[in-house]
């Protein structure tokens, strides 16, 4: 067509000139058959027409036209005009004409038929989380409403197969096929016909060269490029991972000393099976040492102790990822940066200099600009629309005119995060620095989150084997000094930091359970001394089934309590003293719960409990849903008067109400756990828990009162906890698989626990990890019989759930090795296992 256009214009021209076409009206040229010498024309105007989608000027440009131009009609020109428009592939058919001649003067037209313009695209074969990322990939390359051509289909395929080869699929096939839109004119859809095949898996992945590292532990470091040796193991070649990886080895070789160590190739084939083989040529060159480290620049600290902060020895494999781990920012803050950031030296720089490198042997000196101390100048808080501002300064270690102290951020952030009222992602620390006055701003942007919980539940079961109803709200950053200020009132006052809760539980007339608790963690504002209050009622009666005898149980307890946080060993530190006063009333209550040592039970009367509780604790744990780093411990003691040494009663002969009118006993319990991030997103809780009760005076023996339950999932057995008993849970047991936790309560415990921990999301909206986890514990009547190496074992797995709202959901499903009963009568190994729920709250 282009041909045949180019030889009726080398006969139009001649016409023209002729007058045989009329000059006014461009003519179809097709009809025209006259053959004339060529004649130069200056170009008058050129006009462009079926130009949709393209641009009118560039076509211009790009035939070579120009207005004023002198061209020779007919003449190459114009077939070079229409081969260079042609190889655009942007139209399906070019035609020039002669619309009009004056004179020496020609009027030119191009006429173009533009290809279609895409309106969308379809992915056939792709999974729909997919689409979303193939368009976009595809449209770098083709936009909607643009001209689409052979090489951008090309190159757009190219980019979904290698969309595919990165998420592992080698063996991708991919086309694309063209089909007209019938809602648009000239316009088609692309189609992506798909076919991922199968993830390529890893046979074998071996080294050339490795003379001194183990092929293992370099496989080891390539993290996501695995071997398929095992059942269900992951393996699969991912371009870019690969990458990653072989940086990885590399990097391996550097902190053995291998700093020259490079991967000169790798080679990669397929097995029979599709199998894919790696194999990697190394050469690890030659292995240094740290000879000489000097000190240069430093006036704040000397050489010592620098050399002894940077713990590396003459000798020392040459390892430069360790250098720099401690220089600056190591995770357990032994660097050299941390020694000076801490001091206020806010502006420090180290550099580490290689001066000489002799056979096997590097010397390096390490410069050093101290510069000045930097001071605070402003701490500023921002994002707080509810949590008053007073709550966050008041945690804060960064205070106005101090010397600036990295580990003083460090410990803000950590106990800002502890108030529980912030989401811990999005907690921002920037520091802007005035270097010409030596000052620095600290800024804390926080965010809210829901900080009150609600507990709504209805079980069935437990006491009077009927509907139990619970209805309990905690509100932990709450506001006194703005009860009567209705403007606070949003849609409660908030933002004191106080914590009050409110906790209803009752079957009816048969079980009646309420309790109550304030809290202000800063008494009078000025130091963190806190002040508790709490109280609570149980109630157990039957008297309104005429088929039983009438018996009852009440207890009620009230407790204030005051701590502080101490300055010595450190401010990790806190105390807290607590006076209890707790009454049990029992009428004719034969439930076997409240036994002394001598067998007998207690069914009647009044037990009065007054006690003094201390309580030391020590906590670096980072962040209080899901804790990720650092350690909690707590020793605690509950101790009464020792009514007995004064007064000259003869305790052996009393009667057990007057015996234990006034309870006597001193409790004791331990509590350490430790967290650890382990690799990746894993972390390590491990446990220990102790608990003993003692007596003053062998005549009156242990307490019937307060002993432990060990047992249960701490949900089933709550109830229990209301009449007279500490409930410690002991997942894949029930309370009657202990036998001391059966008959009356322990008066000793041990409880052992590792947890696997892995979170799901970290939300402060739902924050989820599961567990994988072993324990073992035991329980015993008495402290001569306590064995902390004789426990009950379990293993198991769970889920935890934590809602703003409603606290801890959980899931646990505990397989217990050592259910007495069951090894007796051979059962079976699912008779072992226990589920439980987690409801509200985390059990001990």
């Amino acid at each position: 067509m282009i041909q045949k256009t180019f030889r009726i214009l080398s006969i139009l021209i001649p016409l023209l000139c002729l007058g045989v076409i009329n000059p006014m009206h461009s003519q179809t040229l097709d009809s025209l058959a006259i053959v004339s010498d060529p004649k130069e024309y200056e170009i008058g105007n050129i006009k462009v027409t079926g130009a949709t989608y393209s641009d009118e000027n560039a076509i211009i440009a790009i035939s070579g036209f120009s207005v004023g131009k002198k061209v020779y009609l007919p003449g190459s020109e114009t077939g070079k005009a229409i081969r260079a428009l042609s190889k655009l592939r942007l139209f399906t058919s070019v035609d020039i004409y002669l619309e009009k001649i004056i004179g020496d003067v020609a009027f030119i037209e191009i006429r173009v038929v533009e290809r279609p313009s895409v309106s969308g695209f379809d992915f056939n074969g792709a999974k729909k989380i997919d689409i979303d990322k193939l368009t976009e990939l595809v449209e770098t390359f083709i936009r909607r409403g643009s001209i689409v051509t052979d090489n951008t289909k090309a190159l757009s395929i190219e980019e979904v197969k290698n969309y595919y080869k990165d998420k592992g699929f080698l063996d991708v096939v991919t086309t694309v096929s063209e089909v007209s839109d019938t809602i648009r004119t000239n316009s088609v859809k692309l189609i992506y016909d798909i076919d991922p095949g199968k993830k390529v898996k890893i046979k074998d992945i071996t080294f050339n060269g490795a003379a001194n590292a183990k092929p293992k532990k370099l496989r080891k470091q390539m993290s996501s490029t695995k071997e398929k040796r095992k059942f269900l193991a992951s393996s699969k070649f991912l371009r870019e991972e690969y990458q990653e990886d072989k940086r990885a080895v590399i990097n391996y070789y550097n902190t053995l000393g291998y700093r020259d160590a490079i991967l000169e190739r790798d080679s990669m084939w397929r097995d029979e099976n599709g199998m894919l083989n790696i194999h990697l040529f190394v050469d690890e060159g030659n292995r240094y040492y740290f000879r000489e480290i000097t000190w240069k620049g430093n006036s704040v600290y000397s050489d010592q102790q620098l050399t002894q902060v940077l713990g590396i020895e003459k000798g020392d494999p040459y390892d430069s990822e360790l250098i720099e781990s401690r220089l600056r920012f190591s995770q357990d803050n032994r660097d050299i940066s941390s020694l000076y950031l801490d001091n206020g030296y806010l502006f420090f720089q180290i550099n580490p200099i290689e001066t000489a490198i002799e056979n096997d042997s590097i010397d390096i000196e390490m410069q050093i600009y101290e510069g000045a101390q930097a001071t605070i100048d402003k701490v500023i808080i921002e994002g707080n629309d509810r949590t008053h501002e007073h709550v966050i300064r008041r945690e804060l270690r960064t205070l106005p005119g101090q010397k600036f102290s990295r580990s003083d951020i460090i410990r803000s952030q950590r106990q800002i995060l502890n108030l529980g009222y912030f989401n811990q992602e999005t907690l921002d620390i920037q520091t802007p620095v005035n270097q010409q006055a030596g000052t620095v701003d600290i800024k804390y942007v926080v965010e809210e989150k829901p900080s009150d919980q609600l507990e709504l539940s209805a079980g069935w079961g437990g006491i009077g084997n009927g509907v139990i109803g619970t209805l309990g709200v905690t509100f932990n950053n709450f506001s006194v000094r703005n009860i009567f200020n209705k403007k606070a009132w949003n849609p409660l006052p908030q933002g004191d930091g106080q914590r009050v809760s409110l906790r209803a539980q009752t079957n009816g007339r048969f079980y009646q359970s309420y309790n109550a608790s304030f809290s202000e963690p800063w008494l009078g504002g000025k130091k963190p001394t806190s002040f508790t209050l709490s109280g609570y009622y149980t109630k157990l009666d039957n008297s309104f089934s005429s088929a039983l005898a009438e018996q009852s149980l009440a207890i009620s307890n009230v407790s204030v309590g005051i701590g502080t946080r101490l300055k010595w060993p450190d401010d990790n530190f806190i105390f807290s003293a607590a006076a209890n006063i707790q009454s049990y009333n029992l009428n004719n209550y034969r439930s076997a719960l409240f036994v002394i040592d001598d067998g007998s039970i207690l069914t009647d009367g009044q037990y009065n409990n007054f006690s003094l509780t201390l309580n030391l604790t020590r906590s670096t744990i980072n962040e209080p849903t899901f804790p990720q780093s650092g350690s909690r411990f707590s020793l605690n003691a509950q101790l009464t008067p020792p009514y007995s040494s004064l007064n000259d009663k003869n305790y052996n002969n009393l009667e057990p109400q007057d015996k234990f009118e006034w309870l006597e006993y001193h409790k004791w319990k331990f509590d350490a756990e430790w967290y650890s991030n382990v690799f990746d997103k894993f972390v390590i809780k491990a446990q220990i828990k102790v608990g003993l009760i003692g007596f003053y005076n062998r005549d009156i023996g242990t307490t019937p009162f307060d002993r432990f339950q060990l047992g249960g999932d701490g949900l089933s057995n709550r109830q229990t906890g209301f009449q007279g008993f500490e409930i410690i849970s002991l997942r894949g047991y029930d309370v009657e698989d202990i036998e001391a936790s059966e008959s009356g309560g322990a008066a000793a415990y041990d409880k052992f626990t590792v947890e696997l921990r892995y979170p799901f999301s970290t939300n402060p909206q739902s924050t989820i990890f599961a567990m994988l986890f072993v324990q073992g514990g035991n329980a015993w009547t008495s402290l001569r019989d306590f064995n902390p190496f004789d426990i009950r074992r379990s293993a198991g797995v769970g889920v935890r759930i934590f809602l703003p709202m409603f606290g801890t959901l959980g899931f646990d499903y505990g397989f217990g090795f050592d259910k007495p009963d069951l090894q007796l009568t051979n059962a079976k190994w699912t008779d072992y296992a226990r589920f439980s729920v987690v409801l509200g709250f985390e059990p001990e």
